[in-house]
C-alpha cells in the first residue's frame, strides 16, 4: 500500500535533517570508525581516566592517546575533568554508553 504523494512529500520533509545536521551526523559515525577510539570509549565507559593510564592500559604513547581523545571530544562523546596538572576523561553522557551497548548488541545477534 502506497502513501499518497502529497502524504509522501510531508513525511520525508518532516524526518530530514538539514546538511549541516547530516555532517556532524556522519562525523559522529566516523569517530565510532576507528579500533583505536573504541578502545578508548571501552575502557571510559567502566571508568574514569587520565590519559597516562589511559594509555599504559591500550599499550599506545600518550600522544597518540591524546590525539584520538580530541576527535572524541570534538564529537562530544567524552569530556575532561581538570584536578589538579591532570585531566581526567569519561564519557560525555548516558547516549554514548547507550550507543556502544546497542552497537555490541546488533553485532551479537
Amino acid at each position: 500500500m502506497s502513501l499518497p504523494e502529497e502524504k509522501k512529500e510531508t513525511s520525508v520533509s518532516a524526518c530530514a535533517l538539514a546538511d549541516e545536521e547530516l555532517e556532524i551526523l556522519a562525523d559522529l559515525f566516523k569517530a565510532f570508525g576507528d579500533v583505536t577510539r573504541i578502545r578508548i570509549l571501552s575502557v571510559l565507559s567502566e571508568q574514569e581516566i587520565c590519559v597516562n593510564d589511559l594509555a599504559g592500559i591500550l599499550g599506545m604513547t600518550q600522544s597518540a592517546i591524546s590525539h584520538q581523545l580530541k576527535i572524541l571530544k570534538q564529537n562530544r562523546l567524552i569530556r575532561g575533568r581538570r584536578d589538579g596538572k591532570l585531566i581526567y576523561y569519561s564519557l560525555d553522557d548516558d547516549h554514548v554508553h547507550t550507543m556502544l551497548e546497542m552497537g555490541i548488541e546488533h553485532i551479537t545477534e
